[in-house]
């Protein structure tokens, strides 16, 4: 038995993940992750782009937010490909998801990610993310889970290399 669906000329490397500061959008607020080989980090327009992506998907009320805490991964995946991916805590103990992506050369903004009946959740970079914010949640779902307990939430992020 092989994996088929690994390609013999795939060669993987590590990536980082850079917190940035969180995005208040009103009732809902998401942490920042940024993630890119340490060699060609997230670019920083293409940063403001997705804040500001974020702020009018906020604005004009098309979100799926609704009073959400979560966090957000802008995930440089080549040249000028990029995923911008939502996620917020729902259901107590739910992650849900909403993917964007801008992709190579001329685009403009970002747009939803097509999706098929079996679909990718996130590689093994973003389930670095992914992992630490499981931990996170959880040590606020077993707090007291007042103000107090969702400001540490919210400032307990992960940085650093991931394999």
């Amino acid at each position: 038995m092989t994996a088929k669906h690994v390609s013999q000329t795939y060669r993987h490397h590590p990536k980082r993940i850079s917190p940035g500061e969180a995005v208040d959008l009103g009732t809902s607020c998401l942490k920042w992750y940024d993630l890119a080989k340490a060699e060609t980090p997230v670019d920083p327009d293409v940063s403001a782009l997705a804040h500001r992506f974020l702020a009018r998907g906020h604005e004009r009320k098309d979100w799926p937010l609704d009073e959400d805490v979560g966090f957000v991964i802008l995930h440089r995946c080549g040249a000028e490909f990029y995923f911008l991916i939502l996620c917020t805590w729902r259901g107590d103990n739910e992650l849900w998801e909403t993917v964007y992506f801008k992709p190579d050369g001329a685009a403009l903004d970002f747009a939803p990610f097509p999706q098929a009946a079996h679909k990718g959740t996130f590689c093994v970079w973003e389930a670095g993310i992914v992992a630490h914010e499981m931990s996170a949640w959880s040590r606020y779902l077993r707090s007291a889970r007042d103000n107090q307990a969702l400001q540490v939430y919210l400032r307990d992020s992960v940085s650093g290399a991931v394999e």
